[in-house]
């Protein structure tokens, strides 16, 4: 049995299809939306239409851009002879925020993974090689440090290591604040193997 009207089921429904928005929550999302002011509400649907319409891939990067590259490509002030590759735009924002990272980025939007039928194809490491044809001094692999993360880390470095292009691997350990007691052993065997000098 339907509590509510139609339309209001219809708001409730399209809002828990978005990721991580279960139906409680939808709901709560539902009457907010509901009870806002309705030019408020307008600016949000065609917030949500025109970033649909105008924002696609940055034709350097592919970072989700709404220009025909992004403003980290177009800036003059990076180094471009190092390229970090990411592998989603979530990742390069993560790393922007901490504003110690002055070269580009190239973004496969995923990772390998043979489990899900996803191969070296389904990603943008075409592009990246293209891209290396250029002045390429450095390769950062920054994918994450889960099996996909670390197959895709491989891949890339057997591809590229024949360039002569240097390829580094983004360290990985103990979280700041972390209990080593609760850390995993080969989280541990990490930090172990990427410790620096004090």
């Amino acid at each position: 049995m339907n509590y509510y009207s139609s339309q209001i089921t219809r708001l409730i429904e399209e809002l828990s299809r978005l990721p991580g928005i279960g139906s409680k929550s939808a709901q709560r999302l539902a009457f907010h939306i509901i009870n806002m002011p309705e030019e408020q509400v307008e600016g949000l649907a065609s917030s949500i239409t025109e970033a649909k319409r105008n924002v696609r891939y940055c034709k350097e990067c592919f970072t989700l851009t709404d220009q025909e590259k992004c403003p980290i490509c177009q800036s003059e002030k990076r180094n471009h002879k190092v390229i970090m590759v990411v592998e989603d735009t979530r990742d390069l924002a993560a790393y922007e925020k901490t504003g110690k990272f002055d070269g580009v980025y190239h973004v496969l939007h995923g990772a390998i993974s043979p489990m899900l039928g996803i191969g070296p194809g389904d990603i943008k490491l075409k592009e990246l090689m293209q891209r290396l044809q250029g002045d390429v001094e450095e390769v950062i692999i920054a994918t994450n440090s889960s099996l996909e993360g670390e197959t895709t880390a491989m891949y890339i470095s057997k591809l590229i290591k024949p360039t002569g292009i240097r390829v580094t691997r983004i360290a990985s350990g103990v979280p700041v604040g972390g209990d080593l007691e609760y850390i995993d052993e080969v989280t541990l065997l990490r930090a172990l193997e990427g410790r620096v000098e004090l």
